[in-house]
């Protein structure tokens, strides 16, 4: 009788045999190409769906070099009582058969979750604790092509704009230093879920996928099939396309900004920098300006496109960005000054 080892070493070189390192997105395998530091630990958000399954056996088995360094994270959002107690155990087993090191992480019972996005945002707060805490830069997601098209339909509804529309990007630098990685952008889920099948790997179900409390499960459930339907045409796939161009676009812009250098030392947008280009490159400029003022307040979207428009015109002025201070413009550039009573204190 095999042991449970031997099965789930197995079932990862079969799948990686009929998902091969070509189906993955090539932004990703470049990346880990030029990974030299051997040592290094990948992290895998790990829940015990197809998705996330099917990336840790693919890891596994595609870099045998690393296993060593593989840690699986796992969060218990505990709102499906023993269900999700089960998935935990699941993923605790895998992880166990195939020696990957295995954190879990659980929603304290008395802190009651707002919606999906609250849910997301403990998740990754989780992610981000334990990738800290085992010197991790680096989070392997399993996000796959239907989870492009629900994204982007989700941030059409919101009105984003091209960096919205370009998520989920296959490699995502983040601002703490670390990396996101999405290799299975490529694929739909439905053929990762075959190829599972077609090799009796199982995998656990989240019963709370087919809920329409939630935004994307709605979308998931009555809009994308509806649009596929109306397309008469792999719509996924066009999403998936759509989604690449315009992280080209986005890339273009931000190399155009920063050639630009609008932002001075002392931290003011020197307005002659951005005069006469497109507004689009304004914008952009306004945005990275905001993010450098830790002491301003959040913006509407009604006041972000007040104060852009006062940018755009030039005239000497004084906007309200919180209780802390103003937004100046004075003399060709637009500053943070702050509110002389909170200095005065």
């Amino acid at each position: 009788m095999k042991s449970l080892r031997t099965i789930w070493e197995e079932r990862a070189n079969r799948l990686a045999a009929r998902l091969p390192l070509a189906s993955w997105q090539p932004e990703v395998l470049a990346w880990a190409r030029r990974e030299r530091r051997r040592k290094s630990v990948w992290c895998v958000a790990f829940s015990g769906g197809a998705d996330s399954l099917a990336l840790l056996l693919l890891l596994w088995a595609q870099w045998p070099a690393r296993r060593a360094q593989l840690t699986a994270l796992h969060y218990n959002h505990r709102l499906r009582g023993a269900a999700a107690d089960r998935d935990e155990e699941f993923c605790r087993q895998v992880c166990r058969a195939l020696r990957i090191a295995f954190h879990a992480g659980r929603r304290h019972p008395r802190r009651r979750l707002k919606g999906e996005e609250e849910a997301r945002e403990l998740r990754f707060e989780f992610f981000g604790r334990k990738m800290m805490s085992v010197r991790s830069r680096v989070l392997w997601l399993g996000q796959q092509q239907n989870d492009v098209a629900e994204t982007m339909l989700m941030r059409l509804a919101r009105g984003s704009g091209l960096a919205g529309l370009a998520a989920p990007r296959p490699v995502q630098p983040m601002s703490s230093g670390r990396v996101h990685l999405r290799p299975l952008l490529a694929l739909k889920h439905e053929e990762l879920v075959a190829a599972l099948r077609a090799l009796r790997i199982p995998w656990r179900e989240d019963d709370s996928n087919e809920s329409a409390e939630f935004f994307r499960n709605r979308i998931r459930q009555t809009v994308v099939p509806a649009w596929q339907a109306a397309a008469r045409r792999d719509a996924l796939a066009g999403a998936a396309l759509s989604r690449s161009l315009l992280a080209e676009d986005e890339a273009a812009l931000e190399q155009w900004l920063a050639k630009l250098a609008p932002i001075d030392r002392r931290g003011r947008l020197r307005m002659e920098s951005v005069r006469g280009q497109p507004r689009a490159l304004l914008r952009r400029a306004l945005h990275r300006w905001l993010l450098r003022q830790p002491a301003a307040g959040p913006l509407s979207r009604q006041g972000f496109e007040v104060l852009l428009h006062l940018l755009e015109i030039g005239a000497p002025t004084r906007f309200s960005l919180g209780t802390e201070g103003f937004a100046v413009i004075r003399d060709g550039c637009l500053a943070f000054e702050r509110n002389r009573r909170k200095t005065l204190r």
